[in-house]
């Protein structure tokens, strides 16, 4: 039992989950949940707790049984103790302090990924300010490669997502070649199909193949399909080059989405027998979001936002290229609003990087939300500015067959312009040989090149 006295009034939690449950700022999720603090008081209380917890006691109880879930076994049995070793003597409160000093360099977070456990990341978020967010997950570096290096310093990647409610191939293909002439596409080009058909998915990745391969980009394509309809694909000898896959933090969650950790490694075991990647071997992309366990009944009574770090030690385990937390997708039930959008979104990005994933944030919301593209630009500024590894590029920042609102090619183009950042080495390399580029280097298209132009389906 965990306590704190606020006045003359004493506060109890009965164990860790409950103290992190009450201890998180106010989400609609955790309300509907009925793990939310009653009260500020009690948040407040919980917080002051929290942070005078040791992070030893992460180690010694779980949030959701060793024995009744495999992601918790997952998260016990890869810990790293001595990666954990530095931080070993702090308290919550403690390493947030660390965090935010000088001695927690870049290179020094880099050691320490495998030392933190999803619950410690969560729980140092939770007593942080949206500033302390921001300042202690831009020290993070998480660098991945398969065709192009993403996380680098300085860069900002984006999605090429040129989704289409019936797949029409023009369509797609149109979307295609504005975001690349807008910079879009070094993250990976990522369709949404509009159906998990294999057919579906083997003539889009053809597609895709085709478009990379006679214009010569450097990067990567990935349809969205579930993952078992991707392993059927790289047995017809489908381009694949990525394996995707929707992910949560309970073993049951995993479940509803049709997943296990064995079915993750059997994937990406076959992905990387492909060996279709030029730089490197990350072949994995993943989708998170607070809420998703919680959806489907599967949350074991934790809060979504530790539910979700504790997804990022699923994405850890397998190497991924590519870690999308879709942020205010799932809807105002779990993110009621622009500012819990907001907060939900930097939370993510700064617990997946500590811990060593390769995060990247779909800025977004649904119509039904109490948001709007405001809210949309502020958030994507801050993740600018935290050195988020990529971000979304929609047309129009309306994607028409998911029907949500998320961010645009320009969106992105924006970001890179206003923070000096600047797409993948070799990306950027490939947009000047293309020529659209300027003389000041920045991405500015201008007549369309005959090979973009030959690309559009008749």
């Amino acid at each position: 039992m965990y306590s704190a006295t606020i006045g003359r009034q004493r506060h109890t939690f009965a164990d860790l989950k409950a103290l992190l449950a009450k201890a998180t700022p106010l989400r609609s999720g955790d309300v509907l949940a009925g793990v939310a603090a009653l009260s500020g008081e009690e948040r407040v209380a919980a917080q002051i707790a929290l942070a005078d917890l040791p992070l030893a006691t992460f180690l010694s109880e779980a949030v959701i049984p060793y024995e009744d879930d495999e992601v918790t076994r997952l998260i016990v049995d890869t810990h790293d103790p001595a990666a954990f070793a530095p931080i070993a003597h702090l308290t919550v409160g403690g390493f947030r302090d660390w965090l935010l000093s000088d001695e927690a360099t870049t290179a020094a977070l880099s050691a320490l990924a495998g030392g933190v456990t999803p619950e410690m990341a969560a729980a140092v978020s939770k007593i942080s300010r949206l500033q302390d967010l921001m300042v202690m997950a831009a020290k993070c570096s998480v660098v991945t490669r398969f065709r192009n290096t993403i996380g680098l310093p300085g860069r900002l990647s984006v999605r090429l997502q040129p989704n289409h409610p019936t797949d029409d191939a023009r369509g797609i293909a149109a979307s295609i070649l504005d975001g690349l002439l807008l910079g879009a596409g070094d993250a990976v080009i990522g369709i949404n199909p509009a159906t998990d058909s294999p057919e579906r998915a083997h003539a889009l990745l053809s597609m895709l193949e085709e478009i990379i391969g006679k214009l010569a980009i450097p990067t990567q394509a990935c349809v969205l399909a579930h993952i078992t309809t991707t392993l059927a694909l790289i047995g017809r000898d489908s381009p694949v080059d990525l394996v995707f896959q929707s992910i949560a933090g309970s073993e049951s969650a995993n479940k509803a989405f049709g997943i296990d950790l064995a079915l993750l490694a059997e994937a990406r075991a076959a992905a990387l027998a492909l060996k279709r990647g030029t730089l490197g071997d990350n072949v994995m992309y993943f989708e998170t979001g607070q809420g998703s366990a919680l959806s489907a009944n599967a949350h074991r009574g934790v809060d979504q936002q530790t539910l979700e770090a504790r997804a990022y030690a699923v994405a850890r385990a397998f190497k991924p290229l590519l870690v999308n937390t879709v942020v205010g997708f799932i809807g105002p039930e779990y993110l009621f609003d622009g500012k819990q959008i907001a907060r939900a979104g930097l939370e993510d990005h700064f617990c997946g990087k500590l811990m060593g994933v390769p995060m990247g944030v779909d800025v977004c919301y649904t119509n039904h939300a109490e948001a709007d593209q405001d809210d949309a630009d502020a958030l994507l500024a801050l993740l600018t500015a935290s050195g988020v590894n990529f971000v979304m590029g929609v047309p129009g920042a309306d994607d028409i067959m998911l029907d949500y609102q998320s961010t645009s090619f320009h969106d992105a183009l924006a970001m890179r312009d206003l923070y000096g950042r600047r797409p993948a080495p070799e990306f950027e390399d490939w947009l000047a040989r293309q020529g659209l580029m300027d003389r000041a280097n920045r991405i500015r298209p201008g007549e369309l090149p005959a090979p973009f132009r030959a690309l559009l389906p008749a």
